[in-house]
């Protein structure tokens, strides 16, 4: 484990509830975690990243949370959160955990807590609320929408039936939104980070960084708002959040071990991004851009320059990333008709992707993201070619924005689904008892990871290579330069090796001189085919 390891580190985000079940009852757990260790070692992943485990009533999947500082038991209790811990720096990993701090739970002991005090307490210092507009209040203070649908506000009734204040929550109606403009919420939070930190965690991955503060006097938005669409109104990326962060680098820069923190901040602007990365800030920020790039060639030169440049100003490596659990899986966002067209979930009414097609793309894409300098996020399943599940039931659908979109918007359960671990066994093998709490695909079950592992060929077997590789020759600490090699083909130099991805182009010859280390598909002759990524040395 080196210094400064967030700047080329490789970091697998596991979703928990949908990674390993060890209890049997079709949700993922903290214990099952544990006992894939040994299979993300062999990947040869540097961390690991755990989507939210805090106890919550998971109206949004754990992202609405009753308490920071407690596991939730459908993921198991805080001895099994140290154990996993324990195990997985064991292993060699570094271990990042979700922080959740837009908003909590409006079951949170601190909202129930300001709702029983009443207006002007101290108690509502904590999150957004404000008397209404209109003769009696009637009307929300302002006109924000939830990002998943719907209103941004809501009133609260008095216990004698009275209408009271309302409460802003920019997502689900569950998820108040906390007030960072006050001390109470700021030293709070510093409590959370040193809990956490305390137990040995390496980082922490910011939900929503660019929402916690909003401008001052909460002015009406003149745009509509929608989920990850990289915004910037009066509720999204305003100057004072930089002070929150200023603040918790200073508290992650008191313990040893060089602990690291990641913005998902949906930021259009890479110049703007960068300012979450300055070195009293942010280590790093997820790459946005990268992931929303069409499958274009030119589109992807000018978002790497674009993107690193900004990152570079300010001394920070750049991010990549391809798939989450809050976006289409690359292989079926680029089996689309139009291809990385969009990141928004399917349901059955809509196109259909082809992923056959989008897996050939989706490893044409990965090799070229991991031969970039920088440090890079995979998403569980993506080594096996996972495709989202586009075919999900409605009555099975949990992720808000369905139901907040009055069913129109089929939301992220389909990037959700369990994991295929055993190709032959009830429910893929994720559950002892076959049980899962989203159904899989019939596409899983070929894709199962006994199916893959350490088979010539196999999506899992190029992501380990690609790792390996991607270590020994020091390709996170290198440099881009360009190379011409064609309108189609997406070409550069890092270190010892050139790396050519060819979209949608005609087949190109390889360059004379050259050998092959790693390509994504069998290269007919010395020939790079269409959708198609190859790693090359000089002989």
């Amino acid at each position: 484990m080196t210094a400064e390891w967030w700047r080329d580190a490789v970091i697998y985000q596991i979703y928990p509830r949908s990674f390993a079940d060890s209890t049997g009852d079709g949700y993922g757990d903290i214990p099952g975690i544990i006992s894939r260790i040994d299979y993300l070692a062999a990947l040869g992943v540097d961390a690991i990243w755990l989507s939210p485990f805090y106890r919550s009533p998971m109206a949004d999947a754990g992202y609405d949370v009753a308490d920071y500082e407690e596991i939730d038991p459908l993921f198991g209790n805080l001895t099994d959160a140290d154990r996993l811990i324990e195990a997985a720096h064991a292993a060699g990993l570094r271990v990042v955990v979700d922080l959740v701090p837009n908003h909590t739970s409006d079951e949170h002991r601190w909202f129930r807590e300001a709702v029983a005090a009443g207006p002007g307490s101290p108690e509502r210092e904590m999150y957004l609320f404000r008397d209404g507009r209109g003769t009696h209040g009637e009307l929300p203070p302002n006109n924000w929408k939830s990002v998943f649908g719907g209103p941004g506000w809501t009133r609260l009734t008095a216990p004698d039936g009275t209408p009271e204040q309302w409460y802003l929550h920019l997502f689900d109606v569950k998820q108040p939104d906390l007030d960072w403009s006050t001390e109470r919420v700021r030293a709070a939070f510093d409590g959370v980070l040193r809990f956490w930190l305390d137990r040995g965690v390496d980082g922490f991955r910011v939900d929503v960084a660019h929402g916690l503060v909003k401008a001052e006097g909460l002015p009406d938005d003149g745009d509509e708002q929608s989920l990850l669409d990289g915004q910037s109104g009066p509720m999204w990326d305003q100057d004072g959040v930089h002070d929150v962060y200023r603040r918790w680098r200073r508290v992650l820069d008191s313990y040893d071990g060089d602990r690291s923190l990641v913005a998902e901040a949906w930021v259009a602007d890479p110049a703007r991004l960068a300012l979450y990365l300055r070195p009293d800030e942010m280590h790093t920020a997820f790459n946005f851009q990268f992931l929303d790039s069409p499958w274009d060639a030119a589109s992807y030169r000018e978002v790497i320059t674009a993107t690193m440049a900004a990152d570079e100003a300010v001394g920070a490596p750049t991010t990549w990333v391809l798939s989450n659990h809050d976006v289409l899986r690359h292989v079926s966002r680029l089996g689309l008709r139009e291809p990385g067209s969009s990141h928004e979930g399917l349901g059955a009414a809509d196109e259909q992707p082809d992923n056959v097609v989008g897996l050939r793309r989706a490893r044409a894409a990965t090799l070229m993201m991991l031969a970039l300098p920088g440090s890079a996020y995979l998403y569980q399943g993506e080594e096996l070619g996972l495709p989202d599940h586009t075919t999900l039931p409605d009555d099975v659908r949990q992720d808000p924005a369905w139901f907040r979109s009055d069913f129109t918007k089929p939301g992220r359960d389909g990037c959700r689904v369990p994991m295929p671990w055993t190709a032959d066994a009830p429910g893929l093998g994720f559950s002892p008892t076959g049980r899962t709490w989203l159904p899989q695909p019939d596409s899983y079950r070929d894709a199962a990871a006994d199916r893959q592992v350490d088979v010539a060929g196999s999506t899992w077997s190029m992501y380990r290579d690609a790792l390996a590789l991607r270590r020994s020759l020091g390709l996170g600490r290198g440099e881009v330069e360009w190379i011409d090699a064609g309108a189609s083909v997406v070409a550069f130099d890092n270190g010892p090796v050139r790396v050519l991805t060819n979209i949608l182009g005609a087949p190109v010859d390889l360059p004379e001189g050259y050998r092959v280390l790693l390509s994504s598909h069998a290269l007919p002759g010395r020939v790079l085919p269409t959708d198609a990524t190859v790693w090359l040395t000089a002989e």
